[in-house]
Order: structure tokens, then sequence, then C-alpha cells
């Protein structure tokens, strides 16, 4: 019990820095001073994303093969979370293409790249970029295509994936890349998370509490279910211990916040949404440090 303790509270300290950012977002909100909100968004999912991504693609120590491992365990382990969600939201009664979104798919921007990178160091970073450029294709593709009435078109344009597809055939041709661009995109990619960690804990902040009651049930399908998916798929295909605490990790992030902006946006089931995202997001920096320790001692 003292060494569990003890890692729970080292876990803290590491966590802070984190913790700091999406705090003083939060604390912006409750001030109401100026957030250019939709600028951030725009920036960091058109620019400082993709940056990042082709930053760590062309530059990550891990070989191809891990990373086409840890693409496959990921649509597999997303796949497999989305069918129980699917299912267990049809139990509770709640609407299936509706909340499947928010239920299925974790936040593995905003928290899953820096708990990753402190977790398992830059392998750890590898396997969340992989994963989260995966998770955001199915984000803006599939998953906000079960939304009723959703116009996406266009939305295969990804600037994400578009970038993730042109690291990978550079990698793949061993094409060299001019120091310059490599230097430029890691300048931009730094900011993304910092950015990430401020939006989170300002559209915390200003998220309605209205849907707690059905958003908690959400939240626990998202933790649970995630948790569960993501350990079965890296046992099935027998990863090797960093790419499966990695991506384990990734599998139980809490609720993405886009997930609830599409669903306020496009439905009636705002609220519940918001709830999904506060609850998981609470239980999951609870949760993390006692996590964190399974996962790096499994």
């Amino acid at each position: 019990m003292a060494a569990i303790a003890l890692f729970y509270f080292s876990t803290l300290v590491l966590m802070l820095p984190l913790l700091s950012c999406v705090g003083i977002g939060a604390l912006w909100a409750k001030r109401d001073l100026p957030f250019g909100g939709s600028f951030i968004t725009t920036l960091v999912t058109s620019v400082t994303t993709p940056a990042l991504v082709f930053h760590t693609f062309v530059t990550t120590h891990l070989d191809d093969r891990a990373l086409a491992d840890v693409a496959v365990a990921t649509l597999l382990a997303l796949l497999l979370c989305g069918l129980v969600c699917a299912l267990w939201l049809k139990v509770w009664k709640l609407p299936v293409r509706t909340l499947l979104p928010t239920a299925s798919l974790p936040n593995a921007g905003n928290l899953g790249l820096p708990i990753s990178q402190m977790a398992f160091g830059d392998a750890g970073l590898s396997v969340a970029v992989a994963f989260f450029a995966v998770n955001s294709f199915v984000m803006h593709t599939l998953a906000v295509r079960l939304l009723p009435g959703v116009n996406t078109k266009g939305s295969w344009k990804s600037p994400i994936l578009l970038a993730s597809v042109v690291a990978v055939a550079l990698r793949m041709l061993h094409v060299p890349v001019p120091d310059w661009i490599v230097e430029t995109s890691r300048m931009l990619g730094a900011v993304t998370v910092p950015l990430m960690l401020l939006s989170l804990g300002h559209a915390l902040a200003l998220i309605p509490s209205g849907g707690l009651r059905n958003g908690a049930k959400v939240a626990v399908m998202r933790l649970v279910v995630g948790l569960a998916a993501g350990l079965a798929v890296v046992w099935a295909l027998d990863l090797e211990q960093v790419l499966a605490g990695a991506l384990s990790l990734q599998m139980a992030m809490p609720c993405a916040v886009v997930s609830y902006m599409y669903v306020k946006r496009y439905t009636s089931e705002g609220d519940t949404a918001a709830g999904a995202v506060l609850v998981s997001t609470v239980a999951f920096l609870l949760l993390a440090p006692v996590m964190l320790w399974v996962l790096r001692s499994a």
C-alpha cells in the first residue's frame, strides 16, 4: 500500500503541469476573459496538430512495423469498444446513433498526448500520436456521420490525416526530410498540447451540468469499456510492453470534448454529452495515478 500511495502522490506531482494548464483555461472561462475558442480550434486542428503528427512520425525511433501494429490495434480497439457501447446504450435505452461517438471515442488529444509521454516517454508519445491520428480520422469522418442529419462533405480531407499519410509515405520510401521542415514542424507542434489543455479547461468550465445523470452512464461506458477493449486487443495481438501500455492508456481516456461539440451542434442530446465529458474527465483524473501504476507494472 505504501508503494501505491507513493506512486499515486508522485504521479499527481508529475500531472501538475497538465492540471495547471487545464486550470488556467477554466479560470479564464470563469472570469469571462476573451478567449478565441474558434481560432484556437482551427489553429490546432489545421496547423499545429498536423505539424506534431508529421514531426513525430518522421523522427520517431519506433520502426514502421511498430507504427503499423499501433494503427491496426487502434482500429480494432475502437471497433470493439463501439460495438459494446452500442449494445450498452441500447440496454439503457439511450439514443445509440447520437451518443455512440461520445461513449466510444476517447480524448486522445487534450489528455492522451501529454499523459502518454509522461508515462512512457518519447516512445509513448509516438504511440499516442499514431493512436490520435487514427482516432481523429474516425471521429471526424465515420463517427460524425452517425449523427442524424449531418452534412460532412469534405471531412475526408482532414489535415491530420494528410499529414499522417505524407509522413508515413516519406518513411516508407526513405525520403530524407530537409532539416528546416523538421524544425518548423517541431516548433509548430510544440504548442499543440498547451493549447489543447487550455481549451479543455475552458470548455469544461462552460459545459452545462443538466445532463449529469445520463451523462454519468455514458462516462462509465467510456472509461470501463474503453480500457477493457484496449486490454483485450493488446492481449490478442501480443504487443510489446510500451506499445500495449500506451495504447491501453489511450483507450481509457475520458470522453472527447469535440464529440460533445458535434452532439450539441446537430442533436438535442448536448446536455447528456456534456455531462459525460465532465464526469469522465473528473473520474479519469482521480483514477489516473492508479491506472498508470497498473499499466506500467503489467
